[in-house]
């Protein structure tokens, strides 16, 4: 996405949170919600990453961790790094069992990536290469601003709309107190709001997660790799394996490799991310160009959890 797109992106939430502060407290909360969502903006360019890794308690780790997964994953990412030409990123592990992982930061050179422990547990070297890779994509693309930016400012209007039900009836007839209409604003936006705000995730994260699978694809080098990363992932995800953490913050589901949210991951109209099926299906066209076979046995299968949960317990 350009940055005119990005640009339009963020305008046209602030926009939203806009309308939620009209619709709340008038001109006045409009203004109010105008002040706030151009502070919140200026925060989230700086500090957006640092909220998410905060809000998922990812800890930071390097070639010198005793466990031999995580230093394989971080040897992995940083020669994977250098082969896109980016500068090396923070490499943070997450503890939950769920496979999944995800980019962040405001620009090449203050990029994250997070893998979970159930990723590294669960896939193979191959695969957690092939996830990896997708992430580092995000970042050589400029996805991960935007990405991160949106999960903030989503999550606030969010915020909002729940604070609408309380303090929605607060206007007058004359839109200084309280009434039916001002209630009425309050259910709207408390409705609308989370709607909309999904729909504008739905929009940059379709088209950007196929982009970042191609590239990823090129920096990791192997296609069916990563179509099987997803497939599991996404049988793990559908399987049982809740990611307490995204289900408390729903606004930051775009940003992973899989939707991590309970549910159905097609690709339907409140669906964050496309179709796995659909994902898989262009990789593998890719990898007949490389002489890629697709992986002969299919692992949308019904999952158990693992014998040995391994060292994270």
């Amino acid at each position: 996405m350009n940055h005119f797109k990005t640009y339009m992106l963020l305008a046209g939430l602030t926009a939203l949170f806009m309308g939620a502060g009209y619709l709340i407290g008038g001109p006045t909360g409009m203004l109010i919600a105008l002040l706030f969502a151009l502070a919140l903006n200026a925060f989230s360019y700086w500090n957006a990453d640092k909220i998410v890794l905060r809000t998922y308690g990812a800890q930071e780790v390097d070639e010198s961790h005793p466990e031999p997964l995580i230093r394989n994953y971080v040897v992995d990412v940083v020669e994977m790094a250098q082969k896109a030409g980016l500068p090396r990123p923070r490499v943070t592990v997450i503890d939950n069992v769920q496979p999944n992982a995800f980019a962040t930061g405001r620009d090449p050179a203050h990029a994250a990536v997070a893998a979970t422990t159930g990723l590294l547990q669960l896939l193979t070297r191959d695969e957690i290469r092939g996830v990896m890779a997708h992430e580092l994509a995000h970042v050589k693309n400029r996805d991960t601003l935007v990405m991160t930016v949106t999960a903030t400012i989503a999550g606030a209007i969010s915020a909002l709309a729940n604070f609408a039900f309380f303090f929605g009836g607060s206007r007058d007839e004359e839109g200084n107190g309280g009434g039916i209409g001002g209630m009425i604003g309050a259910i709207a936006i408390a409705i609308l709001a989370p709607i909309a705000a999904m729909l504008v995730q739905m929009a940059i994260s379709r088209a950007r997660e196929y982009e970042a699978d191609r590239i990823g694809a090129q920096i990791g080098g192997d296609p069916a790799a990563l179509a099987r990363a997803l497939e599991k992932i996404e049988a793990y995800a559908r399987g049982g394996y809740v990611n307490h953490d995204a289900e408390r913050n729903p606004a930051t589901a775009h940003m992973f490799i899989i939707n991590p949210l309970a549910g159905k991951g097609a690709d339907n109209l409140f669906s964050t991310h496309p179709s796995t099926q659909n994902r898989v299906e262009a990789l593998m066209r890719l990898g007949v160009g490389q002489g890629t076979r697709r992986p002969a046995v299919p692992v949308m299968a019904s999952v158990a959890p693992p014998s040995n949960p391994g060292p994270w317990g």
